[in-house]
């Protein structure tokens, strides 16, 4: 994706799989694309298959071109951090590797100030029963996964995976953040 205009900015964050993260992403107000892709390794036009080898560094990201006037970075942080477990080093689940790291690419100064600041406050406060291992690094090359995996879940709901694990926490991120979507869910 990698592009921004005066209106629009980017972000990238990585909680495990990118099916649940990039569907509830595309449900909030002044988000106008949120993309499944891969971010963070050392291997050239990677695929899902190499990725989940966990042998190219790549994480499964969800990009995010977003309007600031609508939605803000910190907002945006604030449903990253409650959509996973931000205390599992490379692992969401059973979901195991360092392609399902917890981590906020930041796209510049401000962001990385804010995702640190969040953690911050986050570890101040105590909101989580461990340690928050999510790693804030610069952006890198995005690469955009495989077409299948864009809008996966909306197309998949009851698809074995979708169904145990991502319409529960779908459903919860409906309920807590509301006064963000962009219209109910069905």
């Amino acid at each position: 994706m990698n592009v921004t205009t005066e209106q629009t900015e980017l972000a990238t964050f990585g909680a495990g799989c990118f099916w649940c993260l990039e569907a509830a992403l595309n449900e909030v107000k002044g988000v106008k694309l949120a993309v499944s892709g891969y971010m963070g390794g050392h291997t050239a036009n990677p695929d899902y298959r190499s990725v989940c080898t966990g042998t190219t560094g790549h994480a499964e990201v969800v990009q995010v071109q977003f309007e600031p006037t609508q939605i803000s970075f910190v907002e945006l942080c604030q449903i990253f951090f409650s959509l996973h477990d931000a205390t599992q080093l490379n692992r969401q689940g059973n979901d195991v590797g360092t392609q399902y790291r917890s981590v906020i690419f930041t796209h510049n100064p401000q962001q990385q100030q804010d995702a640190t600041s969040m953690i911050s406050e986050l570890t101040q406060h105590k909101l989580f029963d461990a340690p928050i291992v999510t790693e804030v690094s610069p952006v890198s090359q995005f690469y955009p996964a495989e077409a299948y995996h864009q809008g996966y879940y909306k197309q998949n709901p009851y698809q074995g995976y979708c169904h145990m694990l991502i319409t529960p926490k779908m459903a919860k991120f409906r309920q807590r953040f509301t006064h963000v979507l962009k219209h109910q869910a069905d």
